[in-house]
């Protein structure tokens, strides 16, 4: 098996703690940087609005991309050149507010709540903490950690750890929260993904059977049910939680592709999309999200780690 292991702040010390709010003055680093790719199949360029992208290329022909802001992975597209993931075209990539479309992390509160919606993890700045590269395809770590910002939200030590992993067919990731606190934390979590998919087509298998709080009707106060139906459908607004879901999903995106999406530890699923509240582009994308809805306590020093696979079939 061949591998090749290198942390990025070697052949690009600018990049490992680069922070866009605090460096507005490289852009002429990023210009040259932009032509340099790494053995492991990792460049870093500069992308929309001047933030530090990483593009991943795998030797199979399938190629990402991952913004340092956010963590967010913006693309994903496999050797056929279409790209799954979906980013919204009111998205805005100014260093301040978080990235609308791709796979943005919720982080440490999923919702509605006492900080901000979706958390403060897809509003700061991820550092690069280690590229690898086996057999062709390469895979990348982010670090994020607290600062007095996340702080003033949520007054706590930790480490998330994002390592993104590129394949031929597949693009997978691990998070791993520490707490590296003197005290205990809790926290909920999801990602957000936006699959590219034409709606009225769009469809999802595996959620049969599922615990449901479905906030269709009104979202300030969702419904309990049960999941009835072997394919769910997108037919208008769709703002639903699956409890205890399946750690298999599959989805047709209607537009000739089948993604099927595995996970360890994320309990839950979500489905939604927006139906008229954003008629510039609900018909082009759904969103299917692994999430962890209950509260995960972490003692001193305790991780939690939750997996995702997607593939095409």
């Amino acid at each position: 098996m061949a591998m090749v292991s290198m942390a990025l702040s070697s052949p690009f010390p600018a990049l490992a703690s680069f922070n866009p709010r605090r460096h507005r003055d490289v852009n002429m680093a990023f210009a040259s940087l932009s032509q340099e790719t790494t053995s492991s199949g990792v460049q870093i360029t500069e992308g929309t609005g001047k933030l530090p992208k990483v593009l991943l290329k795998s030797v199979h022909g399938s190629e990402a991309e991952i913004y340092l802001f956010g963590g967010c992975i913006t693309s994903w597209k496999v050797s056929n050149g279409r790209d799954l993931l979906f980013v919204r075209p009111d998205a805005v990539f100014n260093g301040k507010k978080p990235i609308s479309g791709g796979i943005p992390h919720c982080f440490p509160q999923f919702g509605p709540g006492p900080m901000q919606q979706h958390g403060f993890a897809r509003n700061m700045d991820w550092s690069i903490a280690d590229s690898e590269n086996i057999e062709g395809n390469p895979i990348l770590t982010l670090e994020l950690k607290d600062s007095p910002y996340s702080r003033s939200m949520w007054d706590f030590s930790f480490q998330a750890l994002f390592k993104v992993m590129l394949n031929s067919k597949s693009l997978s990731t691990k998070l791993t929260i520490t707490n590296t606190d003197q005290k205990t934390f809790s926290f909920n979590s999801a990602l957000h993904t936006y699959f590219r998919a034409s709606v009225t087509g769009a469809s999802v298998k595996g959620l049969k059977g599922c615990k449901t709080l479905n906030k269709d009707l009104d979202p300030s106060n969702p419904s309990e049910g049960k999941e009835e139906r072997e394919v769910v459908t997108f037919p208008g607004f769709v703002d639903c939680i699956y409890l205890d879901a399946p750690n298999e999903l599959k989805l047709d995106n209607g537009l000739g592709d089948t993604v099927l999406i595995k996970n360890t530890n994320w309990s839950d699923a979500v489905l939604w999309n927006p139906h008229l509240q954003m008629e510039a582009c609900y018909k082009d994308f759904v969103c299917v999200e692994n999430a962890k809805i209950g509260n995960v306590q972490l003692e001193p020093e305790q991780s939690w780690v939750a997996e995702q696979e997607m593939s095409i079939c």
